[in-house]
């Protein structure tokens, strides 16, 4: 007798079956299509040609899924054990049908192979949703929430998943053949059930479990489920805009609309929480969710594009204030964890150039800096003449206009050029290249804004003119060299301007390359203990995190200790996204500055070092507002540097 299996086994009316699969897989088809007419309508201009690479590294984000196990093994876990499950089970079902209808090959020891696969299928699922819901409702995991559609979807699948195991059950129990211990969940259950209630109760169960995955299949377009298709096409659409950009952000123009990479990301979500818990801005308790925020701009979109609304019944969307918009420091947090690579902070920032070309519900605060920044070019003080006032008597050189192609061009920036505490930045590094001999000027009073601040509050047209207004104005000093004081700036010169004709470093980079160079030898021993703060465009958006670590490292003396966040999971300031220039507007419980200068001190470090004049600005600040002043001092890399090499 040859081991195999006849798919309708005592099945009578199998054409309702067919009817049922038909429009099960016709709702299917149309919630799927519905999702394609908006993605195009939402991205019009968004088009994306093949990409190997770009394949090649989805199918490994797919496949292996180390962006889900990344920081959350459990989590992890959970979810290689559904992907997996789901995945065998679907290419069996698949598998049955053609042996069925079209080429019968599921027989011998092919039968027996596929019953041990889709025993192993059934028991992945089941322990995958089975863990998913004990880390939802009993270990009640905090960034995990718990609404009706959380319940309901992976009940229902398993319930198919059981009534799987059940089916087989039933079906061995009535049959006993004799290789049916191959299905060996299944065999253990049918040596309960006698052979006659077998044969009577299978007929309704199979059309019961039927019924459970034809509709499963039916509902994935209309609930989160859709991110079984979002989630790889968001894969896939991110690796290929990387490969094409080369940066973490595409420029910003006036009028831009949305590319495909975004609105997949959107439908991609599955509201997993962990933008909430790496946000800073929750951290600190503000009324601010990433995750609200990306289900709300979704929600927007679908009202806004598609002929039949939002088309998810299980689950609305709250609504959410303007304000929220201007709680994000676009410190990249949510991008660094998000396993389907949702960077939050661009739905932001499109949301702010809405709100600020509309002319509502922007800070009072923000619109005055605003303004200081296009009458007096620096969001700081109303005046053009100080901003070089930091380098008089230090015997600078200054960049002429003369033609010639100038020397390193070191771009000091706003913060560094009217904070009193950030221009010890900018004195220290000219220090530090006047001692080792460097051929550098600065443009003094001259200098532009790079239009960062402008870029991320969403003034774009004003940001295009700081944009061309700097590069004019480079080409005029024919600079093609530039080293910045603030990651922010460095940020927006190398990503985030049209084209960058120079070349453009952050200072931490010349640093190193002093060293390297051997033109940089510090001497002076510095017998303490620091730590290292990582501000969030110099490493999360530019993946800089080693080389101010090299730096510190070749200073005798000292003793580095990291904070319990430090590299890619390191805490935000709380200076950025324009929330330098925001003053106390924006509050929660705590404020971030505070947070990170206390976790700096549990190290134990003497000192705090930063590569940032924001950064610097808030934590010194946030020194004195929790009584650490005496007891730490907060310090920028320069200065260390600078102390180790003067005699």
């Amino acid at each position: 007798m040859t081991p195999q299996r006849a798919m309708f086994w005592k099945i009578e009316d199998v054409w309702l079956f067919y009817v049922i699969a038909f429009i099960a897989l016709g709702l299917f088809t149309v919630g799927v299509a519905i999702h394609i007419f908006v993605w195009r309508k939402s991205a019009p201009h968004g088009k994306t040609s093949f990409s190997w690479p770009a394949l090649k590294h989805s199918l490994m984000d797919i496949f292996l899924g180390l962006r889900v196990f990344k920081g959350d093994i459990p989590a992890g876990i959970a979810h290689f054990l559904i992907f997996w499950g789901f995945v065998i089970l679907t290419i069996g079902t698949t598998l049955l049908v053609v042996d069925d209808h079209l080429y019968h090959f599921l027989l011998g020891r092919n039968h027996l192979v596929f019953e041990v696969s889709m025993e192993i299928g059934g028991l992945f699922l089941s322990a995958g949703i089975i863990w998913a819901l004990v880390r939802r409702y009993i270990q009640r995991v905090p960034r995990l929430e718990h609404r009706l559609e959380d319940a309901i979807v992976p009940l229902w699948l398993l319930a198919a998943a059981f009534s799987g195991f059940l089916l087989e059950a039933l079906r061995l129990a009535a049959q006993r053949p004799p290789w049916g211990n191959w299905s060996f969940i299944g065999w253990a259950i049918a040596g309960w059930i006698p052979q006659g209630v077998a044969e009577s109760v299978y007929p309704d169960l199979w059309w019961g479990h039927a019924l459970l995955c034809l509709g499963f299949i039916a509902i994935i377009p209309y609930t989160k489920l859709f991110h079984v298709i979002g989630a790889p096409a968001a894969y896939y659409l991110h690796h290929s805009e990387e490969k094409s950009a080369g940066a973490s952000l595409a420029p910003m123009e006036p009028g831009d609309s949305l590319n495909p990479a975004d609105v997949a990301v959107l439908d991609a979500c599955m509201r997993c929480g962990r933008c909430v818990q790496a946000c800073p801005s929750n951290g600190a308790g503000e009324p601010f969710s990433p995750r609200d925020f990306v289900q709300a701009a979704r929600h927007s979109l679908w009202l806004e594009h598609s002929p039949a609304g939002d088309i998810r019944f299980l689950s609305k969307q709250r609504p959410i204030e303007d304000k929220a918009a201007w709680y994000c420091t676009t410190c990249a947090a949510c991008l660094e964890v998000c396993p389907v690579y949702g960077a939050t902070f661009e739905a932001i920032a499109r949301k702010r150039a809405s709100l600020v070309e509309e002319g509502k519900g922007v800070p009072d605060l923000m619109n005055q800096t605003l303004e200081r920044l296009f009458n007096y070019d620096n969001p700081w003080v109303s005046s053009k003449r100080e901003r070089g006032a930091w380098a008089k008597g230090l015997d600078i050189p200054v960049l002429k206009a003369d033609g010639k192609e100038s020397q390193l061009c070191y771009f000091a920036g706003c913060t560094t050029s009217f904070d009193a505490r950030a221009q010890e930045i900018a004195k220290a590094f000219c220090g530090i290249l006047k001692h080792t001999g460097v051929s550098f000027g600065i443009m003094a009073d001259k200098e532009p804004c790079c239009g960062d601040i402008a870029r991320v509050t969403g003034e774009l047209g004003l940001f295009q003119e700081k944009m061309e207004n700097c590069l004019e104005l480079f080409d005029k000093y024919s600079i093609k060299d530039v080293v910045t004081s603030s990651p922010h700036c460095f940020h927006t010169f190398l990503n985030e301007y049209s084209q960058t004709p120079f070349r453009v470093r952050h200072y931490s980079s010349v640093l190193k390359e002093l060293m390297a160079e051997g033109r940089l030898k510090p001497k002076n021993p510095v017998n303490s203990t620091v730590t290292y703060h990582d501000p969030c465009y110099l490493g999360r958006h530019n993946r800089n995190f080693e080389e101010p670590r090299e730096v510190i490292g070749s200073i005798p003396g000292i003793k580095l200790v990291e904070m319990s966040h430090h590299g890619s999971e390191s805490l935000c300031c709380g200076g950025g996204g324009g929330r330098m220039w925001q003053g106390t507007d924006l509050r929660g419980e705590a404020r971030m500055s505070e947070i990170r200068i206390r976790e700096a001190r549990e190290t134990g470090a003497d000192i705090l070092i930063t590569t940032c004049p924001l950064c610097l600005v808030m934590l010194e600040d946030a020194l004195k507002t929790v009584g650490l002043e005496g007891k730490m001092k907060v310090m920028d890399l320069n200065e260390l540097v600078l102390q180790s090499i003067e005699q």
